[in-house]
């Protein structure tokens, strides 16, 4: 099973930046184990959050040529957490895009006051591990992730 850490995008910008939301529900079985009595959306998953929409937006600017991989978290601070009823926002900026890898710096809100950033490299699977035999198919974006992008594409009038 894989993932989704993030709702909808509301903002994209090919080959510079995006802003995508989650909403935080008390139906997400994750936050009931966290803190028993006090759920919370750990910092771990709005990196992970965080590294999905980046990863969009880079894999966006390759074409889908190329899998994206999170290589590094260079950076990552918090000040606060995100409980139910919480709407996070990342916002995430191309600084450099290569041959061979990205990296990306963003910036997290919960319900539009910033709580967190965070610098993130992506290697290009492709280009950097040629000799390790990946899979010829791209499975890194799949269609949960492609029906994201294109649902906003949808929204923005076919941007």
């Amino acid at each position: 099973m894989r993932w989704i850490w993030i709702d909808a995008f509301t903002e994209f910008e090919s080959k510079k930046r995006a802003r995508a939301i989650k909403n935080v529900t008390l139906s997400e079985e994750h936050l009931h184990d966290h803190f028993p009595g006090y759920p919370v959306l750990p910092p771990s998953l709005m990196i992970e959050g965080m590294a999905q929409t980046a990863g969009i937006l880079v894999g966006e600017a390759c074409d889908f040529r190329e899998k994206v991989l999170l290589a590094k978290i260079r950076r990552a601070k918090f000040t606060d957490y995100c409980v139910p009823g919480d709407q996070i926002a990342y916002d995430a900026r191309i600084e450099t895009i290569e041959e061979a890898a990205s990296t990306i710096e963003g910036t997290v809100f919960r319900n539009d006051q910033e709580i967190g950033t965070i610098s993130l490299m992506f290697s290009h699977a492709d280009q950097a591990t040629k000799n390790l035999n990946l899979p010829e198919h791209n499975f890194v974006f799949n269609g949960q992730f492609m029906d994201l992008l294109n649902d906003y594409r949808i929204r923005a009038g076919g941007k």
